[in-house]
C-alpha cells in the first residue's frame, strides 16, 4: 500500500505504468507539485471554503439552473481541433462550492478565470457584470468515443470528490469519489472534496487526457492523478497521496456510489417497470482468484456488511442485467449504464471489502456504496500512497473458468395455503456449464446462518434457457434478524461457479 515519494515523476510513472497511458507532452507540472501542497495544507488547520455567489444565482432553482448551458463553441481546446475539449460547470444551490481550475500547456500552468461569456443563461435575466464574484464548481470531458466526428461526454467532475466516466454506447448511471471518511458511521460521514484541478493539454494524437486534482476535508488532505483513457471500456488510473490532520475510524479507497431501487429480487413495487436500479450486485475476486456475487437489497433500514480479505484481484458495482425488457424504461435506459470495476494497483495489505445499502423510497437518492478499507489505516502526520484503476464496463468483469450467477429472483410460484417460507431462484451460466455433457451430474452447495434452515434444495437445467436454475426454499427463525447464505456449483471435488452470497435484510418490527 504505502510507497516512497520519488524525485522524478518519470520513475514513479514508469513503474505504475503511466508513461505509456498519458499521451501528453512532457510538463514541468508533476504529480510531485500536487502532493507537496497537500502536505502543506494538511499541516495547516482546515479552512471551509469562501462561497461568493450573488443572489441571481444562489436563488435559481433545479430547472433554472438547468438551463444555463456552456456554449459548445467556447470549448477549451475546440479551436485548436485537439481529440479532447473540457466544458465547465458554474456554482449553482446545488453545488455551491468553488473549484479552482488551471490548464498545464508547454509553458506551463495557467488558471482558468470565470468568464460568464462561457455560457448561455437560457430564460434566466442575468447581467453580466452581476456575476463578478462567480466561480466553477466543476468540469465535462468530451472525446469522440461512439463515433468520429463528434465528441461525446466521457468524464464528469463536479461535487465533492465525486466523478463518473462513461465507455461506448453507455449512460451515466453510478459514480466514483475520490475517498469515503466514515460512511454510515454514528456521528455521521465526512465529505473530501477535489478544491483544486490541473488538467494537462493533450497532444494532437492523445488517447488519454492526464487530471491532477488536490483534495480537502476537515480530517485529510491529499493529492490525486487521473489519467482518462476513453474508449469501449473507459479505463482511469488512479494515483493517491493522502495526509490526514486527524485519526480517522473509517477511510474507504476507491470509493463506488450507486442506486438500487427494486429488482428481480425484490418484486410487489406497484410500478410498471421491473426493475430500476444502476447497479444490480457486488462483484469481487479475491487474492486467490475466488470469485463473490452479492446480489443488492433496498433494505428497510441501514445495512452494512463486509468481506475481509487480502489485497483483492479487483471488486465493483456492476450492471449485469443488459435486457431492454427488465427495465421497460426507453427514458432512463438502465440497461445501459456501465458497470465500474475497480484493480488494486501494488498490493493494498489486509482489509474489506465494505458494502453500505441505504433504505430509499424512489429511484432519485443513491444508496448503495462500496469501497475498500484496509486493516492498517493511515496515520497523521505520515503520506500514505496507494493506486488502483477504474474500467467502467459494459459486459462487466466475469470470472475466465467459472460460471457466473446470471439472476437472483425472490417468491414462490402458486402456493394453496402460505407457509412463511422463503424462496429463492438463482440462475447459473458460463462456458463450464454450457460444456457440460448430458446426463452429468451437479451440486449446489449451500450454506444458510443459524437464523434460518433450509427446506427444499433444487438444481436443474433449464431446458429454455440453457442455463442452471438452484432453488432454496428457507425458513426464518426471526425476522427481526437478517439472513446470510452463500451457495455455489460444484463437480465432485471441482468448483465451477463464484459464490452466491446473498442477505436477506431484518424486517423491522410493525408499528
Amino acid at each position: 500500500m504505502r510507497s516512497a515519494a520519488f524525485s522524478s515523476l518519470c520513475f514513479r510513472a514508469a513503474l505504475l505504468g503511466f508513461c505509456a497511458l498519458a499521451g501528453s507532452t512532457a510538463f514541468a507540472f508533476a504529480f510531485e507539485d500536487v502532493a507537496n501542497k497537500a502536505r502543506a495544507l494538511a499541516e495547516q488547520p482546515y479552512k471551509p471554503p469562501t462561497i461568493r455567489m450573488p443572489k441571481e444565482v444562489r436563488e435559481l432553482d433545479y430547472d433554472q439552473y438547468r438551463d444555463i448551458r456552456f456554449r459548445p463553441e467556447k470549448s477549451i481546446w475546440r479551436a485548436e481541433k485537439l481529440p479532447f475539449e473540457l466544458m465547465l460547470f458554474l456554482q449553482g444551490r446545488a453545488v455551491s462550492e468553488p473549484v479552482a481550475l488551471h490548464l498545464v500547456e508547454p509553458s506551463g500552468e495557467r488558471p482558468l478565470a470565470f468568464d460568464p461569456q462561457y455560457f448561455d443563461f437560457g430564460k434566466n435575466r442575468i447581467e453580466a457584470d452581476k456575476l463578478r464574484d462567480l466561480d466553477y464548481n466543476g468540469f465535462r470531458v468530451h472525446y469522440a468515443v461512439n463515433k468520429p466526428g463528434y465528441k461525446d461526454e466521457v468524464l464528469v467532475f463536479q461535487g465533492a470528490s465525486y466523478f463518473r466516466a462513461l465507455g461506448k454506447g453507455q449512460s451515466y448511471g453510478l459514480s466514483a469519489r475520490g475517498l469515503a471518511v466514515d460512511t454510515a458511521a454514528a456521528g455521521g460521514e465526512e465529505f473530501p472534496r477535489f478544491v483544486e484541478f490541473w488538467i494537462e493539454r493533450p497532444r494532437s494524437s492523445a488517447g488519454s487526457l492526464v487530471v491532477h486534482a488536490l483534495l480537502d476535508s476537515k480530517r485529510v488532505a491529499g493529492a490525486y492523478r487521473f489519467v482518462l483513457t476513453p474508449g469501449s471500456e473507459t479505463t482511469m488510473q488512479v494515483t493517491a497521496r493522502l495526509f490526514l490532520r486527524e485519526k480517522i475510524a473509517k477511510l474507504g479507497l476507491a470509493p463506488l456510489t450507486s442506486m438500487f431501487a427494486f429488482g428481480e429480487n425484490q418484486p410487489g413495487r406497484d410500478d410498471y417497470r421491473p426493475e430500476v436500479h444502476d447497479s444490480d450486485g457486488l462483484s469481487i475476486q479475491g487474492a486467490d482468484g475466488a470469485w463473490i456475487w452479492r446480489p443488492l437489497v433496498n433494505p428497510k433500514r441501514l445495512l452494512v456488511t463486509s468481506f475481509a480479505m487480502p489485497s483483492p484481484r479487483g471488486f465493483g458495482l456492476m450492471q449485469r442485467d443488459r435486457s431492454p425488457a427488465s427495465y421497460e424504461d426507453p427514458e432512463a435506459l438502465y440497461e445501459r449504464r456501465p458497470s465500474a470495476w475497480v484493480e488494486p494497483i501494488g498490493n493494498w495489505g489486509d482489509g474489506r471489502v465494505e458494502l453500505v445499502q441505504i433504505p430509499t423510497p424512489d429511484e432519485t437518492n443513491d444508496n448503495i456504496v462500496a469501497y475498500w478499507v484496509p486493516q492498517t489505516a493511515p496515520v497523521p502526520g505520515k503520506a500514505f500512497d496507494f493506486s488502483y484503476r477504474i474500467r467502467w464496463q459494459t459486459t462487466g468483469a466475469l470470472p475466465a473458468d467459472k460460471a457466473w450467477v446470471v439472476q437472483t429472483r425472490r417468491g414462490r410460484g402458486f402456493a394453496k395455503r402460505p407457509d412463511g417460507d422463503i424462496n429463492f431462484v438463482v440462475d447459473f451460466d458460463g462456458p463450464p456449464l454450457r460444456s457440460l455433457a448430458a446426463g452429468e451430474a451437479l451440486e449446489p452447495v449451500i450454506w444458510v446462518d443459524a437464523n434460518a434452515e433450509v427446506r427444499e434444495r433444487n438444481l436443474f437445467r433449464n431446458p429454455v434457457s440453457g442455463a442452471w436454475r438452484m432453488t432454496v426454499r428457507i425458513k426464518r427463525a426471526d425476522a427481526a434478524k437478517p439472513v446470510e447464505l452463500r451457495a455455489y456449483l460444484k463437480q465432485q471435488q471441482t468448483t465451477l461457479s463464484e459464490t452466491w452470497s446473498y442477505i436477506l435484510p431484518a424486517e423491522p418490527d410493525k408499528p
